[in-house]
């Protein structure tokens, strides 16, 4: 029995690594500049980073439709007996919600996985799914190891300010003002599908330092990890910090990638960090 993995763009996986795992990537939208944009293929986060720089209005995301799932699941059934689709976590976007009205069409055939999670932290999930699925393991023991992946893997990063994710509505007012104040770089986190707060550091190197300390001790904790790295342009900097701070940890590299216009448009400029999974589970 064949099974098709299915993710979307929010997980930011390289054209090439998705390719790699034949797993397809169904884009979310992104409203810029007067124009839909599809996640990935028509817009990417330097673009938009450097159009709102220019003056042009913060954007806004929307998810894909049902009917554009099941055109995806409709062509992956073709080639495949079942499909996996796993997504950008409920409380964060309504992908998943699309995803699963699209499933109803086609009964056990299609199995939906909320991740509760986003970023890369999604992608390594969507690989893990993958691998298994290559490997002949069976649509329901796929899903069994992502429900017990997603409570155990971890995403932490930084951003250059909270603003972005103030006006997308994915954190409170106050902790905006905070991390505006005497140089304070949040540290922020991925918990129970949530966006929320992690940590203060005072300047970008306290930051970085705190990721790099988490990082050692989860890879301690987990007897080994798979670690990516992930940034805006504009976080490039930091996210080599990050990595040369690991220079002296044994983990399984993931790499590096620049996020998704989609996740750019709520985490904004200067965002880096890591996303952490467990090598078993």
């Amino acid at each position: 029995m064949t099974i098709a993995i299915v993710t979307d763009s929010t997980s930011d996986l390289s054209p090439e690594v998705a390719a790699q795992y034949n797993i397809t990537v169904v884009p979310l939208y992104v409203l810029f500049d007067g124009k839909m944009h599809r996640d990935g293929l028509e817009i990417n986060s330097s673009e938009l980073i450097q159009g709102i720089k220019g003056g042009k209005k913060l954007p806004s995301t929307s998810q894909p439709s049902p009917a554009e799932f099941a055109s995806v699941f409709r062509e992956a059934l073709r080639g495949a007996d079942q499909v996996v689709s796993v997504n950008i976590s409920g409380q964060l976007s309504g992908t998943v919600g699309s995803a699963r009205l699209a499933a109803q069409e086609f009964g056990d055939r299609v199995v939906v996985v909320d991740s509760r999670t986003v970023s890369l932290s999604l992608g390594m999930m969507a690989v893990r799914a993958a691998k298994l699925a290559q490997a002949g393991k069976s649509a329901a023991e796929i899903v069994r190891e992502l429900e017990q992946v997603s409570g155990r893997n971890d995403l932490r990063f930084t951003v250059g300010t909270l603003e972005f994710l103030k006006a997308n509505g994915r954190i409170g007012g106050a902790a905006a003002l905070l991390g505006g104040l005497l140089n304070i770089k949040p540290i922020l986190v991925v918990k129970n599908g949530r966006v929320e707060a992690g940590g203060r550091a005072r300047g970008s190197k306290k930051a970085v330092q705190d990721i790099v300390e988490h990082t050692r001790k989860f890879v301690e904790e987990h007897g080994g990890a798979r670690v990516a790295f992930l940034s805006t342009v504009e976080g490039e900097p930091l996210m080599e910090e990050i990595r040369a701070g690991l220079s002296g940890v044994n983990f399984e590299d993931f790499g590096s990638y620049q996020i998704g216009a989609v996740v750019a448009t709520h985490a904004g400029p200067g965002a880096a960090g890591v996303a952490l999974e467990p090598l078993s589970v």
